[in-house]
């Protein structure tokens, strides 16, 4: 298949937050007002913020400028609560495995793109909290406000590709915990769409949407790049 190019998500993925991105959302959906679960906002996760936060909201406030509002205030509390996480929280860390993951890649020739329903602002602040902006270590980043549409569409691979000068998606993996990674990478028409079990989701959860493999950690998509 000669894997180009592989797309990682980032929280839950590559970046290990111990559930703050579920934690942060639900705290500012309920400092508005609103209260949810944790199923309901998994049931969203990994999509745009700004979009998972409307569903979130769709059944329990009125459509029109009131909502629109509400996921503005909400967002942007998401926002701040979400970036001091990642700039003071000693739990932010790389995934198990994910730092040896990607010198193995790199040293197949394989690029190495994230891709993530967070706007730009968090993910300069994760890449700079982890050392991950530094020259050679990433081939592209594509956060979700620098698309036209986030997931499940494939507009961010394919932005990725563009970055990075892929032209076929069958020579893509894209890597991710969540069901809206997988159904991206499917309508991106990814070579291998990888679901990885140690984030957000099950194997039970992930299984039942579109995906080649289903792996417990990162550790084994090297010797997968390379055989496949």
């Amino acid at each position: 298949m000669n894997t180009k190019l592989v797309v990682f998500d980032m929280a839950g993925t590559t970046v290990r937050d111990d559930d703050a991105v579920n934690r942060c959302l639900c705290e500012a959906l309920l400092a508005g007002g609103v209260e949810v679960s944790r199923d309901e906002i998994n049931a969203v996760m990994g999509l745009p913020k700004p979009v998972a936060i409307t569903r979130l909201l769709a059944d329990k406030l009125p459509t029109g400028p009131a909502l629109s509002g509400a996921v503005d205030r909400m967002h942007d509390d998401f926002v701040a609560r979400m970036i001091g996480f990642y700039q003071a929280d000693p739990r932010v860390v790389a995934m198990p495995g994910a730092m040896e993951c990607l010198i193995s890649l790199k040293k197949l020739g394989v690029k190495i793109a994230l891709d993530t329903g967070f706007s730009r602002t968090i993910v300069d602040t994760i890449l700079e909290r982890l050392g991950w902006n530094r020259p050679g270590m990433l081939d592209a980043t594509v956060a979700s406000d620098e698309v036209s549409r986030g997931r499940p569409h494939p507009d961010l691979i394919f932005e990725a590709m563009r970055r990075t000068a892929v032209r076929e998606a069958i020579h893509v993996a894209k890597v991710g915990d969540t069901p809206s990674d997988l159904l991206e990478g499917t309508a991106a028409g990814c070579g291998l769409v990888i679901g990885v079990t140690n984030g957000t989701h099950t194997r039970k959860q992930l299984a039942a949407h579109p995906h080649t493999h289903l792996m417990d950690s990162l550790d084994e998509l090297p010797s997968l790049i390379t055989h496949s």
